[in-house]
């Protein structure tokens, strides 16, 4: 198949957002005397990131809205400790968000791939995150000029992965089903998507997990190995 179109996941994909997100949390604890609460980061750490990942599925799935994951992944951490006020977990969000706006640490061989692709493909970052970070992320971390089109879930108004954000990203890039690749490390939201809605997969899979239920167009653990494929 001669591929044309190629939608990318950003945050681990791209953007390292498991460095970058640690950072910022590290700084939110330090800044905000987390250590009254948690002896070490790590100790705050460990109680934020499960309960951060349930609530981005759940986000996914469409069960809760961006506000409630905004709010609760801040609050489900200090709540045993007396604070439980939405509009402290609001503030708290914000600062945390644009703290991230300013990293800009990339996965390994990010770049070395997108010069590669870019003089040969039609390239649109298709992402699940907050427009009022993405957009920031993208251009601080150098990312923009490669890229023809963002194309955000809020925008779409679903989540990967949800068909119709799929559908919405080939209509506003006037991409062919048949012609579109969608690269992503995550195996719910960018594979199951792209493939239940026909559309060839890269699994971005560092980890070496195994697929569940069907196995992906391709799968790649570094970037680098894309070049081979494309």
């Amino acid at each position: 198949m001669s591929y044309k179109n190629l939608f990318i996941d950003l945050d681990d994909t791209l953007w390292d957002i498991h460095q970058n997100g640690r950072e910022c949390l590290e700084e939110i604890y330090l800044d905000y005397g987390y250590s009254r609460f948690y002896p070490t980061f790590e100790d705050y750490y460990n109680v934020y990131m499960p309960s951060n990942h349930h609530l981005w599925n759940l986000y996914r799935l469409g069960e809760i809205r961006k506000e409630e994951l905004i709010v609760e992944r801040f609050l489900v951490p200090v709540r045993k400790f007396g604070i439980d006020d939405p509009e402290y977990a609001r503030k708290l969000s914000d600062d945390f968000l644009e703290r991230t706006t300013h990293k800009t640490r990339l996965i390994e061989g990010a770049l070395d791939l997108l010069d590669y692709l870019k003089p040969r493909y039609r390239m649109h970052i298709l992402s699940n995150g907050f427009r009022e970070v993405q957009y920031k992320k993208i251009e601080n971390s150098g990312l923009k000029p490669y890229f023809d089109k963002i194309i955000l879930s809020e925008d779409a108004g679903v989540n990967k992965p949800h068909p119709e954000i799929f559908t919405y990203a080939l209509k506003n890039t006037n991409s062919r089903r048949d012609q579109t690749v969608m690269i992503g490390d995550s195996w719910d939201a960018d594979i199951t998507g792209a493939q239940q809605s026909r559309i060839a997969q890269i699994w971005f899979n560092p980890a070496n997990l195994s697929p569940a239920g069907f196995e992906p167009t391709y799968t790649v653990s570094r970037l680098e190995q894309i070049k081979t494929i494309l």
